[in-house]
């Protein structure tokens, strides 16, 4: 595969040719993603806030002419047919929901295609990354998604190397993105790369963004059961938090808050799509990451602490929940 130089321009190089984005909006896309990512190429473009494509252009491609709507109801207007990809620096597909077949038609799937055969780069912004999977397009190459589509990607793409640690990803001609905040991360990297730190620093000022994060930053979790509002799952998930060295079984666990086990499993999948033992250890394994991440303990000290029975055990789960073993993970970390 062709692979396109990524070097930086330097001096009035960086002036002379503009940063070319195309964006693919998938149906019910997410547009904080697009808006985020759009708006600083937008503000690094021109001095200040005077909204010229100077020093970056861009356009919304689309097989048709038809508004594409946003997961939240906005529809946007492609601005542009399909074109010769080679016209632009990179192709971002802009993901949304997932419960949608085709979110992109066969022709957008072709579009991305030619755009791989002629070398141009492409990035996954939130689940973009699905549709690029789902095109073929992400076998050689690791995969960042959000943690809370990373089961999702390992169920429907078991082959593919994905991880949920990171905020962003790029990794040779693909790019991937957990979604949220970080596509303004995303493209202030390519802005850095392509025009300079200064028109970085513009946009992010401008989008009151204090400075960019690296693709090594882990992405930011609150604690699980925040993301329930049925109180019983919630008091289950908080028992399990004050539990970590996983001792308590399942039927313990569901006589502290009430229920029987049956109960509570059925409750569980019907409120969180998981069984609570998978709940547990995805707890344990969150705290664990932390552990990793901001103490000095060793391995095995983490896993003992955290209920698992050995290293090697440990490290199994790890990698099948983030992508990378523990020594990764602190290494990664480090790097940060």
């Amino acid at each position: 595969m062709k692979t396109r130089d990524h070097a930086q321009p330097s001096g009035n190089a960086a002036h002379k040719k503009r940063l070319k984005i195309g964006f693919v909006l998938a149906r019910s896309f997410t547009l904080s993603a697009f808006a985020l990512f759009v708006d600083t190429l937008r503000l690094a473009s021109d001095d200040l806030d005077r909204s010229g494509r100077v020093l970056a252009d861009w356009h919304v491609l689309g097989s048709t002419r038809h508004l594409i709507t946003a997961s939240c109801g906005i529809q946007v207007a492609p601005t542009s047919d399909f074109i010769d990809p080679s016209q632009f620096h990179y192709i971002v597909v802009v993901g949304g929901l997932l419960n949608l077949e085709n979110p992109v038609d066969r022709e957008t799937v072709e579009f991305l295609r030619l755009a791989d055969t002629k070398g141009v780069p492409l990035i996954g912004l939130c689940t973009g990354s699905f549709i690029l999977a789902e095109a073929g397009l992400m076998k050689r190459h690791q995969t960042c998604v959000s943690w809370l589509h990373y089961q999702a990607f390992r169920e429907r793409f078991p082959d593919h190397d994905v991880r949920s640690d990171r905020i962003f990803n790029l990794d040779r001609t693909r790019g991937s993105c957990a979604g949220g905040s970080s596509a303004a991360d995303m493209a202030a990297s390519l802005v850095r790369r392509y025009i300079s730190r200064d028109a970085e620093r513009n946009a992010l000022e401008v989008l009151q963004i204090e400075k960019a994060r690296s693709p090594t930053d882990i992405q930011p979790r609150r604690p699980l059961y925040e993301d329930f509002e049925d109180t019983r799952v919630k008091a289950a998930l908080i028992t399990m938090e004050q539990h970590l060295d996983g001792e308590l079984s399942i039927e313990k666990l569901a006589a502290l808050v009430g229920l029987s086990r049956r109960q509570l499993e059925r409750i569980f999948l019907e409120k969180a799509g998981i069984s609570p033992a998978k709940a547990y250890n995805l707890v344990r394994l969150e705290r664990a990451r932390t552990l990793l991440t901001q103490t000095k303990s060793s391995v095995i000290e983490v896993a003992l602490d955290v209920g698992f029975e050995s290293a090697s055990h440990f490290s199994r789960c790890c990698k099948r929940m983030y992508g990378r073993t523990p020594t990764q993970i602190r290494a990664a970390a480090a790097q940060a």
